[in-house]
Formats: structure tokens, C-alpha cells, sequence
């Protein structure tokens, strides 16, 4: 069965109606275990979410630990960093009163072990997992190529360190049966070109070649897809 699918036609729209949801699944952990836990993506597409989620100031964020789905293993310095843009557009307001896990830990080479020691401040299983993809058909850090993509898709994790040609700076992100066991799974994408990724990746054809389709085609987690143009 394939995920369901939600359409919206402008970004605020979509921002407007995935932070509801979000917000919700967060409140109803709070209300039922007293913590919640929401994992996020980075790159340029959540930025317009999570200044939107920020407000919800019906959240209580003091209750609420946040982590990335994956990293890019640079300094919180950098533009490219995934944690920079989490303190930046979501950290702010009532929501900077979350707790913030990031995945990097320092150092020129990424230490899958130490991301993971972070990770075990994270209540399990995640409430949330926000899902990002990108126009090669990777999600989290699954690229094609990856010189470690069969572990990141098979092993207990919560993290594992991945290279790849598409990737850019060497990565750390949480493996997909660590994802599957969260509560709430989105994807969240944006664009024409991504909805043109999305439907080639809902067709036939190997998880290697576009490895989003590992997180499409499971069965454990319900998947929601939020689209817009």
C-alpha cells in the first residue's frame, strides 16, 4: 500500500499544516509519557517548517528533545550545517526551550560511536521523524553509492557514518530501522522536480538506485508525504 499523500498548494500552507501535525503528535507524547522526541532534516527545505513550528506555542517545549535525522560532519560554523540551521530557525521563541541533541561531536573524521552515545539522551522509540529527499532519490543520509548504505538500511544503529560521490562532506545519520520505530513518520517535500523524484522512486526498481524507496515500501511505520509545489 502506498503512503498517503497530501497536497498543498503553496509552502505556508504545507508548513502551516505539518506543524499542526507535529505539534499534535508532540503534545499527545507529552500527555501520555511526560517526554517527547522529534527528529529533523536539514537542507533548505525545512526552514519555512520549522519557523512555523516555533510558534506553536501551545507545544511545551521544555518536554521536548530534538535531534537531526542525519548530519553533514562540519562545524556549527558552517553553512552547510544541519545543527545551524535547527538553532536558527527552530531553536527560537518558546521552542528554544527544548533540548537539543546534535549528531556532530567534533574532529575531522565523523565518530558514528560518540553521535550514538548522544543519541541515548533521545526517550526511544522517536515520537517524530521529520523525512527530507533529495533529487538523486536519498533520504536521511541513504545515498546511492554510499560506501556504508546497506548498514545504514539494515543495522540497529542508532547512527552510522556514511561517504558517497553525491554527499558532499562525509555524514552521520540515524539508520532506517532506528527511524521505523518512531511513532510518526512524514516526508516533507517541496518542489515539481521532487514530485517527479518521488513518483520514479514509487515505481519498480532497486532500493540501491534510489534509496528513499526503503523508507516508501516498509510497511512497520505509517508514512504521511507532505508535497507542495
Amino acid at each position: 500500500m502506498r503512503p498517503a499523500r497530501r497536497t498543498f498548494p503553496d509552502r505556508q500552507s504545507l508548513a502551516d499544516a505539518l506543524a499542526a501535525a507535529i505539534a499534535d503528535n508532540l503534545k499527545a507524547a507529552v500527555a501520555a509519557r511526560s517526554v517527547a522526541s522529534l527528529a529533523v532534516s536539514g537542507g533548505s527545505t525545512p526552514a519555512r517548517l520549522f519557523e512555523t513550528l516555533s510558534a506553536r506555542a501551545d507545544v511545551p517545549w521544555d518536554k521536548v528533545t530534538i535531534t537531526l535525522v542525519d548530519e553533514r560532519w562540519v562545524d556549527e560554523t558552517s553553512d552547510r550545517s544541519n545543527a545551524r540551521l535547527v538553532r536558527a530557525d527552530l531553536l527560537q521563541g518558546r521552542a528554544a526551550a527544548a533540548k537539543f541533541v546534535p549528531l556532530y561531536q567534533g574532529g575531522a573524521e565523523p565518530d558514528p560511536t560518540a553521535a550514538g552515545a548522544a543519541q541515548a539522551a533521545i526517550p526511544q522509540p522517536l515520537d517524530v521523524a521529520v523525512l527530507g529527499m533529495g533529487n538523486d532519490g536519498h533520504t536521511a543520509s541513504f545515498f546511492p553509492d554510499g560506501d556504508t548504505l546497506d548498514e545504514a538500511l539494515t543495522a540497529e544503529g542508532p547512527v552510522v557514518a556514511i561517504r558517497a560521490p553525491g554527499a558532499g562532506e562525509p555524514r552521520v545519520t540515524l539508520t532506517l530501522p532506528h527511524l521505523l520505530r518512531a511513532r510518526e513518520l512524514y516526508l516533507h517535500i517541496e518542489g515539481e522536480e521532487k514530485v517527479k523524484t518521488l513518483d520514479k522512486a514509487e515505481a519498480d526498481g532497486p532500493v540501491d538506485d534510489m534509496p528513499v524507496r526503503a523508507i516508501l515500501r516498509q510497511t512497520q511505520t505509517p508514512l504521511t508525504i507532505y508535497w507542495c509545489p
